[in-house]
């Protein structure tokens, strides 16, 4: 069995957080896979339902920094 290839970095409230967060990553070349249930997604488009963030497992490291910084600044 081949080994998963991503990693579940973090989970965000809403769509446009997770969006920003996808942006943020990928400027800095990291890979972004966004996991929202489909029925939260196309339902309630405009809702705070959770939304998962996978990064590959090679650029773990550098994304969980980055959220950091993130995180950080946003405070």
């Amino acid at each position: 069995m081949d080994e998963l290839k991503w990693e579940r970095l973090t989970e965000v409230q809403g769509r446009f957080n997770a969006d920003i967060l996808k942006s943020y990553f990928e400027a800095s070349g990291i890979e972004v896979e966004l996991f929202q249930e489909a029925i939260s997604h196309l339902t309630h488009p405009t809702t705070f339902a959770p939304v998962e963030i996978f990064v590959p497992k090679e650029q773990a490291d550098a994304a969980r920094t980055l959220l950091e910084e993130f995180n950080n600044t946003t405070e």
